[in-house]
């Protein structure tokens, strides 16, 4: 039996890289799926349209999570269309690296507000809607455990997202509803492509420090948001799963 039958499930940033691959993972196990984005309409759509070719349930809705409003209309979709919530990803990020005599307010700012304060406004949004049961998993980052040069930023929003799961798998713990978090490591995405990480010397680099000897995929990581997602990780919460192919 499917692992996420009758559940629903919104996952922010899903229109590519590791929210695409989670998103689809989760239909894939029977969830109806919100697939959020911010601003590629067409690629959400083309999530959308692969999980439906595969007899999933999916929809795509665009907002920023960044702003209370839209954080809300997020959710506020996903209820509308299926009738309740259950699942929620945080995984909309972006990140940017800069060596600390050179980074911006402006770099700091939309970082935070994104990674952070996204997080908080979705979750927030949610809560009244979540049930016994429920789960929220946080996208995190291995970079809180090996906190790489010129990522003071990064790292610091995604140690700030650690920090976020703790407290609300205590908050929430009375109510039944668990969080936890991924930590992923070097995943090849869309993302690391644009930004001409992938395929250079940093994925080299990371690669020759993970002892399983490969970049990661997001199917690494959205397998792992499937069972955090399910019944099969009742007992966990608070936790911080590192999907890092052993890098530390």
């Amino acid at each position: 039996m499917s692992k996420l039958a009758g559940k629903v499930a919104v996952v922010t940033g899903a229109s590519k890289g590791i929210g695409a691959g989670i998103a689809k993972a989760l239909a894939a196990e029977g969830a109806s799926v919100v697939v959020n984005y911010s601003s590629s309409k067409a690629a959400a759509d083309a999530v959308v349209a692969d999980i439906i070719a595969a007899n999933g349930k999916a929809i795509a809705v665009g907002g920023d999570v960044s702003k209370a409003a839209d954080a809300q209309g997020i959710i506020q979709a996903a209820v509308e269309t299926y009738g309740r919530l259950d699942v929620v990803v945080n995984n909309s990020g972006v990140y940017e690296f800069a060596p600390i005599e050179e980074f911006t307010e402006d770099q700091f700012h939309r970082q935070f507000n994104i990674n952070v304060l996204g997080l908080l406004l979705t979750t927030q949004a949610a809560v009244k809607h979540l049930g016994e049961g429920a789960s929220i998993i946080n996208i995190s980052s291995v970079v809180t455990s090996i906190t790489p040069p010129t990522s003071s930023i990064y790292s610091g929003t995604k140690g700030a997202v650690d920090a976020i799961t703790g407290v609300l798998a205590r908050e929430l713990g009375p109510k039944k509803i668990r969080v936890n978090a991924i930590n992923p490591g070097f995943v090849i995405t869309e993302g690391t492509h644009e930004a001409g990480i992938a395929g250079s010397d940093f994925e080299t680099n990371a690669v020759s420090q993970t002892p399983l000897g490969r970049a990661g995929q997001p199917r690494d990581i959205a397998a792992i948001a499937v069972f955090l997602a399910s019944d099969d990780s009742g007992w966990l919460t608070g936790e911080r799963v590192v999907a890092s192919g052993g890098l530390r």
